[in-house]
């Protein structure tokens, strides 16, 4: 995962950046995107994508959406299940288990109700074993991180993010 630095030129939703986050403290960005590798290590990457694209759009990171889409295009998932994901109780498209995983994503980004309802968390577990639930666990409070320090600084643009790029 490599997220592309822009400078105070250059805009996001019209706006300068407003903090190069990574140049002035890169060892907080490097730790942060270890603790997302590290999280994800083992994990379905399909489900890790999930709960990276959906943490982002609940959090507003433009960025993390378009990088993530993008990733997620380059292992396989579709274009069709990617539309749907702010949707995905609507749909038929994705599993049970798929669809745990996206409804802890929601609970444990937004923590609506103080901490993570039972039933959700009862859910994710019937799917998901002690280390996958850690696992998960990790990657939302990973991607969460990345999210809070793009949106507060607008450090990166969304559509610059080339997957080639971050191999």
């Amino acid at each position: 995962m490599s997220i592309q630095e822009v400078t105070e030129e250059t805009p996001v939703a019209g706006e300068p950046a407003r903090l190069p986050v990574k140049a002035l403290h890169g060892a907080a960005y490097k730790a942060a995107v270890a603790l997302s590798k590290a999280a994800a290590e083992g994990l379905d990457p399909i489900v890790a994508e999930l709960i990276k694209i959906r943490a982002s759009q609940i959090n507003g990171c433009a960025y993390c959406v378009d990088m993530h889409t993008k990733d997620a295009r380059e292992i396989g998932e579709t274009e069709q299940r990617m539309h749907a994901i702010p949707v995905w109780r609507e749909t038929p498209f994705f599993t049970a288990r798929e669809r745990a995983v996206l409804a802890l994503t929601e609970a444990v980004t937004l923590l609506t109700e103080g901490h993570v309802p039972a039933p959700v968390w009862d859910e994710a577990a019937k799917y998901f074993d002690d280390v996958e639930m850690a696992q998960i666990i990790w990657s939302i409070a990973a991607i969460n991180t990345l999210n809070r320090a793009g949106v507060a600084t607008r450090a990166w643009v969304a559509g610059s993010y080339r997957p080639d790029l971050a191999r």
